[in-house]
């Protein structure tokens, strides 16, 4: 392995940097945005029962808001619920931008590496052919091991680059995908439970979680 960085020239640290970035990156998503932390089952039904049993206080919205991120959403709108409901919406729609841009934490970092480690690769294959061209002009095709070097570096920083953007690309889609899966999750539940509070829908039963 030593070898092969080696035979890649400087050009392997960037790439071996960005690749260790986005490990850690998806490693961290991954544990960030698993579901019951961002959505827990039966959040909803379980401010509705307590809105309906008048246990609804200040203390029980602060638990519901740290709970999780939906909790936070709908917490917005529970302080405002002596509004209108439009102003409920606002509020849950401001706090829920706020959540979203959480949710895609460090995607732009992961697409950038995506986007630029094929770029370090050619430019590793355009260094290499370089030398390898400037070998042939001061001493010609008669040794073909004069050339290696040059050839070497060209392929195996072409095929790091490679390594570490398909990998990284193929995340960044999927992460960008769980993200927007989960935000019209949460719209569709603030809708709901913005429309129960209000009186013009009738509650759903499900799973009470633990706030």
């Amino acid at each position: 392995m030593f070898e092969l960085v080696q035979a890649g020239g400087w050009l392997m640290l960037p790439i071996i940097l960005a690749s260790v970035v986005a490990v850690a990156i998806i490693a961290e998503r991954f544990w960030t945005l698993r579901r019951k932390r961002i959505f827990p089952k039966g959040l909803v039904s379980a401010i509705i029962k307590l809105q309906r049993q008048g246990e609804l206080n200040g203390e029980q919205i602060e638990g519901i808001r740290n709970s999780s991120v939906l909790g936070r959403v709908l917490a917005a709108g529970l302080t405002n619920m002596e509004h209108s409901r439009e102003i409920m919406k606002e509020s849950i729609e401001e706090t829920g931008r706020q959540a979203i841009l959480e949710l895609e934490r460090f995607l732009n970092a992961l697409g950038t590496i995506a986007s630029i480690t094929p770029l370090l690769g050619l430019l590793g294959t355009v260094i290499g052919m370089i030398k390898v061209f400037s070998v042939i002009t001061t001493q010609g095709v008669g040794d073909p091991g004069v050339l290696a070097g040059g050839i070497s570096e060209a392929l195996v920083t072409t095929a790091a680059g490679l390594a570490v953007a398909i990998p990284s690309l193929m995340f960044y889609r999927y992460f960008r995908a769980h993200v927007d899966e989960l935000a019209l999750e949460m719209e569709d539940e603030a809708l709901r439970m913005v429309e129960v509070l209000k009186g013009d829908r009738e509650a759903e039963s499900g799973p009470e979680p633990v706030l």
